[in-house]
């Protein structure tokens, strides 16, 4: 990723935390890293069937792989950030 990219990329997270309570903030990033990383599965899935038997298909079907299971973590954090979010007048 180029310096501007990241540069976009952490101002959308700042803007997206900012003047939120930190209950509220924590589901909204893990929101966030969840469509994220569904995203970035659902790219690799896709690369990886278009350049099924060629070289470029191991790395695209690895990708996918590691998203998958990230998709499946950030769904558990994305539960736990709920659960912080509707505890916190406790």
């Amino acid at each position: 990723m180029d310096r501007e990219s990241r540069a976009a990329a952490e101002a959308v997270v700042r803007e997206l935390v900012a003047d939120r309570p930190p209950a509220d903030a924590a589901l909204a990033l893990a929101e966030l890293a969840t469509k994220a990383v569904a995203e970035l599965q659902r790219l690799a899935r896709q690369q990886a069937d278009a350049h099924r038997g060629r070289e470029q298909w191991g790395a695209w079907a690895k990708l996918a792989n590691v998203a998958r299971k990230g998709v499946l973590d950030l769904a558990s954090c994305r539960d736990a950030a709920r659960e912080v979010q509707q505890r916190r007048g406790e």
